[in-house]
C-alpha cells in the first residue's frame, strides 16, 4: 500500500466475501479493486442482492472480508481483530442505516452525546447539541424517538454519525425509509454534513437522484464492479 498516492482514503485490493449457507458456499462479493480519494464523495449502486451494504459492511469493520485487503486511511482492516475495529470506527468513522438504531430511553441529546461520552470527550454534550442544532433540531433536543417522526430520527442519527467529526462517512439507504420529501431534506443534510466536515462519504442507494449528487458512481452486480464501471475503479 505504499504506493498509493498520499490522498488515497480507502483501498481495496481484490477483496472478496464468501459465506458457507445450508446450500453451500456463496460468494457475496467477488474480486473488488477500488481506490476513494480523501473528500470524494462515492454511491454505490446496482440491483438488491448485488452486494451493495455488504461491501459497505467490509468497508466499517462491520463484517471481515475472506479474500483480499481493506486499506482504510492506512491501516489494513482485514488484520484487525473486534476491539479495535470497535476503536478504529469510533475514532475515524461515522455510521448510518436505513433502520435508525436510536436508543428509544434516551432522548436526541443524549443518543447524540452518549457516545461521545463512551469515547472520552469531555465536551460531548455541547457537540451533541451542536449537531443536532445543525440538522434542525434544535427544538427536540428533550424529544425522544418515539416522539418524532421518521425524518427526525434520521436526523438524529444523522447528528450522531457526524458528532464525532469523523474522516468518513458510510451511509447504507439512508432516505430508504422516508417518504419523498423527507428523503430530498436528508440528502441535503448529507451533503451539508460531508461539505461541513470534509468527510469521506460512501452512500449506498436505491435513489438515483442521491445518487446522481454523488462524485462518482459505482455499480455493482453478481457481487462484482459493473464492467462499465472498471474505468473508474483505480
Amino acid at each position: 500500500m505504499t504506493d498509493l498516492p498520499p490522498e488515497t482514503v480507502i483501498s481495496l485490493t481484490d477483496l472478496g466475501l464468501s459465506l458457507d449457507g445450508n446450500a453451500g458456499r456463496v460468494d457475496i462479493l467477488r474480486g473488488i479493486s477500488l481506490n476513494v480519494m480523501r473528500g470524494e464523495t462515492i454511491g454505490l449502486v446496482g440491483p438488491s442482492g448485488s452486494g451493495k451494504s455488504s461491501l459497505l459492511m467490509l468497508l466499517g469493520g462491520l463484517e471481515l472480508a475472506t479474500a483480499g485487503t481493506v486499506n482504510v486511511l492506512g491501516r489494513n482492516l482485514t488484520d484487525m481483530n473486534e476491539d479495535a475495529l470497535a476503536r478504529f470506527r469510533r475514532d475515524h468513522m461515522g455510521v448510518v442505516f436505513q433502520s435508525f438504531h436510536l436508543i428509544p430511553t434516551m432522548t436526541a441529546l443524549e443518543n447524540v452525546a452518549t457516545p461521545l461520552e463512551l469515547a472520552g470527550h469531555a465536551d460531548a454534550f455541547d457537540r451533541a447539541r451542536e449537531e443536532l442544532q445543525a440538522v434542525g433540531l434544535g427544538a427536540r433536543l428533550d424529544h425522544f424517538p418515539s416522539q418524532m417522526s421518521g425524518g427526525e430520527q434520521q436526523r438524529v442519527a444523522l447528528a450522531r454519525a457526524a458528532a464525532p467529526r469523523p474522516q468518513i462517512f458510510l451511509a447504507d439507504e439512508p432516505t430508504g425509509n422516508l417518504d419523498g420529501a423527507t428523503g430530498e431534506a436528508i440528502m441535503d443534510l448529507l451533503m451539508g454534513l460531508r461539505d461541513r466536515h470534509g468527510a469521506t462519504m460512501i452512500l449506498v442507494t436505491h435513489a438515483p437522484e442521491l445518487a446522481q449528487r454523488c462524485d462518482r458512481v459505482i455499480r455493482l452486480r453478481d457481487g462484482a464492479l459493473d464492467l462499465d464501471e472498471a474505468q473508474d475503479a483505480s
